[in-house]
Parts: C-alpha cells; structure tokens; sequence
C-alpha cells in the first residue's frame, strides 16, 4: 500500500513540477504517461514490462503517440543488434566458451580475487571503448555471472563493477557508445580528438573507480579471494559427456567465431566505405551475420538457443522505453526542457559546461542517452551561432550521458541488459533504490572528477 501511494506521489509531482516549464495539457499528460512507466520501474521493477505496457497503451489512447512514432522511436535497430549478440553470446555458453575465458584469465592474474576483480574492470572498460557497451557487457556479464555461479557468490556487486566500468570506456572513443557517434558527426570531431580529450579523462575516472569499488564492495571482493583460494585445488573446467577432444574442437570454434563478431563491430565503418553502405549498416549486420552463424552451428539446438537464450523480457521493455521517451521528444518537451537549460547559462562557458554536464547526466539516468544527447544538440548549435565556443560543451554532454549512466538501473542500456541476463539465468535481481545507492556513491564521484578535468583543459581547448 505505501509503496502504491509512493508511486502515484511519484507521479503527481512529476507533473507538477513539469507544468513549471509552461507545458500545454497534451504535453503534461505524456510526462504523466513517461511517469507511470519511469516509476513503475522504480516501485516495482519486478512487474515493470506490465507498467511499460499500460504507459505506451494510454499514451497511444489519450492520442498523444501513433503506431508511425511508436516504430519510430522503438529502437528496433537496437533491439535487433541485441538479439543477434545475445545467440552468438548463448551459443558461447552451450560451447562453455567463457568458462574457458575464466580460467585464461585466472591463470594471469593466479588465484588472487582481487587481481581477478581488477582485471575485469580493466577489461570490460576497453572492450567497450573497442567496440560498444552493449557488446562488451554482453559477454562480461556471462563471464562474470559464471564466476559468481562457480563460487557460488552474490553476483550483484560483480556485475555492477563490470557494468559501471563498461560505460566508462563507453566514453573514451567515437565507437564506445552511440552517443559518440552522434557527437561526432554533429561536431566535426575525430576519432584523435576522442583520444586526446576524452580518453585521458576515461582513464583517470577508471583508476578510481577501481579504488572507490574496493572500498564500497570490499567484502565481496574479499569473498571472492578466499573461495579462489579454497578452489585453486579444484578442476577448473567439469566436462560434460564427450571427449576433450570434441569440447576442445567446440572451443576452438567458438573462439573463432567471437573473433570474427569482435573484428566486425571494430571494422563496421571500413568496411561500410569500402562497400559505400549506409552508417552502421554493418554494425548491426556484424551481429545478424554473427547470430546466424551461431545458429547455423547449433544445428538442433538452434530453437532452443532461440528460446531459451534470448531475454524476451528485457527487450520488450528496451521497445516500450524508448518508445514513451520518445513521446517526449515527439510533443516537443525535452526541446522545451534544453532551452530553458541554455536561457539560464547564457554566455558563461564554465556555467554552460556544468548545466552541460549534469543537465544531460540527469537525463540520461532516467531516460535513454541517445536521445538525452539528441535533445543537447540542436542546442549547443544554437549557442554556437551565437559565437560562443561550443568545443567544451560537446565533451561535457559526452561524460554527463555516460558516467551518469551509472546512476540508475535504468540509466544506460548496458544497465538494463545486464540485469535482465542475471534474472534471466535466476542468478538474482536487483532492484532501483539498491541500485541507486552504489550509483550515487560510484557515478556522482565519477562524474565530478570528469567535470573537473574538463575544467582544468578548458584553457586549452580549440575556441
């Protein structure tokens, strides 16, 4: 009952504080309708795909969407891209790929938990900054939930760590994410711009990530090193009937085909211009041709990996998301919401960097990044065509939509496909306020620690 009260006060205020902006009734009732979905997933994260239905369903009866913009702003690239890295992924899992991934890495770092730990921050960062969050948490978040299953550890803390970390290497290149992209294009700067300006700051915020989670989740970690030191005695890999032969024949392929979808995400604009195909073509066209390879393999089990590997329930709720976000851009509401951000800096530059910055972590955290990116840029444009320098703003609505990300579980899509993997293997849950609370004592840090480096070089950024 007091969480059913919480929910509508949720959303009572919501609106309240909307009609401030001076919106019109149509535009109050679709924040009324983004809120029954946004704090159907805060008060009741279990049940959240029924309040994303419901949301979309009285956005689309009170006629403040249509099917024509529902589509539009469903993220079905994203969703496609999902599912075809989510066979390959499974198919790795059949093949018990990552458990031999696992002991590869063990036997780097020896049985120590916490070199492992380290290890797979440090890994998950640069597989993101290489190829794309969503790629890089795909297959972190199996390794790491197979660690925690082997030893039988909480695997919450884990996963977070390598979530947290995943979209802090998002942001050291164009390709991590694709808010880069969308900057880049938008601003004219290059791949060595991202590795001058934003990739010394992804650095610097990832060492302390790293200090800052070995004092949040020390006795995870703690917990972790002790089971590596009761186990390291222990077979490494159980194999199931058949000979080693056969399972090291499985592996060798799985390898192959793990390097094949990773060369391919990290080529997909070469080879898009040396085949003159459209943008991105061939990032999503990596994973498709990734997920039917995988299936082609699996022969008989190819239904079940189908079936069975891919989590139906989270991107469900990625469709109806993106979709009740999009209603929001659609009545002109997050426009309404940038400009009143950019009419309250005027010509400051540090003061536009910090609205910049936190304005765009703050909405990245409850809606989706791309479009909170997206609603940023017609504005910086216009300040620039007002002749003032629009250089620091690009990199601050950069690091505000990644790190910030981190905030809530719902804050970045890594976030959301990592938590539906775990609940999709029954290996735990988490729920929004647990979730906030490390996001507030890892991402508001993070992002400071960004927002002042940003500061420091400003001298020495292009006016």
């Amino acid at each position: 009952m007091k969480t059913g009260l919480l929910y509508v006060l949720g959303i009572v205020l919501t609106v309240a504080a909307s009609s401030l902006l001076g919106l019109t009734t149509a535009q109050l009732a679709a924040v009324a309708g983004f809120s029954s979905i946004f704090f159907g997933a805060i008060f009741f994260w279990q049940s959240r795909l029924t309040f994303a239905f419901l949301g979309v369903a009285f956005l689309m009866a009170a006629g403040l969407t249509n099917v024509q913009h529902i589509v539009e702003f469903a993220g079905l690239d994203i969703v496609l891209f999902l599912i075809g890295m989510m066979i390959v992924v499974g198919y790795l899992e059949e093949k018990s790929f990552f458990e031999h991934l696992i002991n590869k890495l063990i036997s780097l770092v020896g049985m120590d938990g916490r070199r492992l730990v380290i290890l797979l921050i440090v890994m998950s960062a640069i597989s993101a900054a290489l190829i794309d969050e969503v790629t890089s948490i795909l297959f972190m978040a199996a390794a790491v939930l197979s660690i925690a299953s082997r030893h039988k550890l909480n695997p919450v803390p884990f996963l977070i760590m390598v979530v947290f970390a995943t979209n802090v290497g998002s942001s050291a290149t164009v390709v991590g994410n694709p808010i880069g992209v969308i900057i880049a294009l938008r601003s004219g700067l290059s791949f060595m711009d991202f590795l001058r300006w934003a990739a010394p700051i992804s650095l610097a915020v990832l060492l302390m990530t790293i200090a800052l989670f070995f004092i949040y989740y020390r006795k995870p970690i703690n917990q972790l090193h002790e089971a590596l030191k009761t186990h390291k005695h222990e077979p490494r890999i159980f194999l199931e009937a058949g000979s080693k032969k056969k399972f090291h024949r499985g592996i060798m392929v799985s390898g192959i085909l793990f390097a094949f979808v990773v060369l391919g995400l990290v080529l997909h604009v070469h080879v898009e211009k040396l085949l003159g195909l459209e943008k991105n073509t061939m990032l999503l066209g990596t994973a498709l041709l990734g997920g039917g390879i995988a299936l082609f393999l699996s022969k008989d089990e190819a239904r079940n990996i189908i079936e069975k590997r891919i989590d139906w329930w989270t991107l469900c709720f990625f469709l109806f998301l993106f979709a009740s976000v999009g209603t929001l851009k659609y009545q002109g509401i997050t426009g309404v919401l940038a400009h009143k951000i950019a009419e309250a800096a005027g010509n400051n530059v540090p003061l536009l960097m910090g609205i910049c910055i936190w304005s765009s972590g703050v909405l990245t955290a409850v809606m989706d990044n791309v479009l909170a990116v997206s609603t940023f840029v017609p504005i910086i444009k216009d300040i620039g065509a007002m002749g003032i320098p629009t250089f620091p703003l690009w990199w601050s609505i950069l690091f505000g939509s990644t790190l910030l990300g981190n905030l809530t579980i719902i804050g970045s899509t890594a976030n959301i496909v990592a938590i539906g993997v775990m609940e999709k293997r029954k290996l735990g849950t988490v729920s929004f306020m647990e979730w906030l609370k490390v996001g507030a004592a890892i991402a508001i840090p993070q992002l400071l620690l960004a927002h002042m480096l940003l500061l420091a070089q400003l001298k020495y950024m292009p006016k």
